[in-house]
């Protein structure tokens, strides 16, 4: 696989410092008309009223932030946070609907696990996070940078946790660009099959790891594919060869250089923000957190994927009839 060109310059990089000091760049309050007729509009999806006509009337109402949220994906820093979406007094349901209407107007929904599933509750559901073949958004634990399964990853937050919980971000170019500055002979690497562990694909017959590269470069855009947790969890199966040396080095170095505060940005979610990502170009993280004890004030937040032919990026998805990602 051909990496870019050191002396090329590459969409998608970003440090996230320099945009910490200028949020205007990736932050847009939701205007008060538009925030009073997505409450009215949340009034008629709870009665029950025509969907057609009422995502009609959300993307009309949330024009604005759609336009801001396109452009930042295809020519910004390839992430975006809207904020003041009402959701205090809200059904989960109704917040569903009106957010998976406003996630349409930038692409399609696609699934996000074997089962098909296209809106995800993301909160604490008990569950181990030693256990391999549970996906970490299903624990408080600390989720490490990852990318996921789709070209747009979307969040709404309906409830903040106690403590902890943060969103960390960081540009997989400028991590790649460091790693190559670093380790120019260990780089190249990335541009090969390494094997990743799909969770619950034993159960329903289906290969448990699937060989991809981390990075790619067709010419114009780098994009990269990483879940480090998944790579390290395929190496206890058969029919996969160890890491040798090398690939060990790197991968830890690709996780330190992700982690360094010279490239990363921290967002603290408020209850009625979303969050829109450009999947190919950016490294997310969730830090641990404490829920509050009252079940109803627990952290919780609406995950959507996105395809969006606008991208034209390659990541890897979920059938939309269930089954392992291609």
């Amino acid at each position: 696989m051909t990496s870019p060109p050191t002396d090329v310059p590459l969409p998608g990089a970003f440090d996230g410092p320099a945009l910490v000091a200028a949020p205007e760049v990736f932050t847009h309050e939701l205007a008060a008309p538009a925030r009073t007729e997505l409450g009215r509009l949340l009034d008629a999806i709870e009665r029950g009223d025509d969907e057609a006509a009422i995502e009609s009337a959300v993307h009309a109402a949330t024009a604005d932030a759609t336009a801001r949220t396109i452009t930042a994906l295809t020519s910004g820093p390839g992430f975006i946070l809207l904020r003041g979406l009402p959701v205090q007094g809200r059904s989960r349901r109704a917040l569903a609907v009106l957010y998976t209407m406003m996630g349409r107007a930038i692409g399609r929904p696609v699934p996000q696990n074997l089962d098909g599933e296209l809106l995800t509750d993301v909160r604490d559901t008990g569950a181990d996070p030693r256990d391999p073949d549970v996906r970490l958004y299903r624990t408080s634990a600390e989720q490490d940078f990852h990318t996921d399964g789709a070209d747009v990853i979307g969040l709404l937050c309906l409830a903040t946790a106690s403590s902890g919980g943060a969103s960390r971000l960081v540009s997989s170019v400028r991590v790649y660009q460091a790693v190559r500055a670093l380790r120019p002979d260990l780089a190249p690497l990335l541009f090969e099959p390494w094997f990743f562990h799909l969770p619950g694909a034993r159960a329903r017959g289906l290969p448990e790891a699937l060989p991809r590269p981390i990075a790619t470069f067709d010419g114009r855009k780098l994009e990269t594919f990483f879940i480090p947790w998944y790579i390290r969890n395929a190496q206890g199966l058969a029919s996969v060869p160890p890491l040798d040396a090398a690939r060990r080095e790197l991968l830890a170095l690709y996780e330190a250089t992700a982690n360094d505060p010279s490239l990363t940005l921290d967002m603290e979610f408020r209850p009625g923000d979303v969050q829109w990502l450009r999947n190919a170009f950016i490294l997310h993280k969730r830090t641990a957190y404490h829920d509050h004890p009252e079940p109803e004030r627990k952290r919780h937040l609406l995950r959507l994927w996105l395809a969006a032919a606008v991208l034209d990026d390659a990541t890897p998805r979920f059938p939309v009839g269930g089954g392992a990602p291609s």
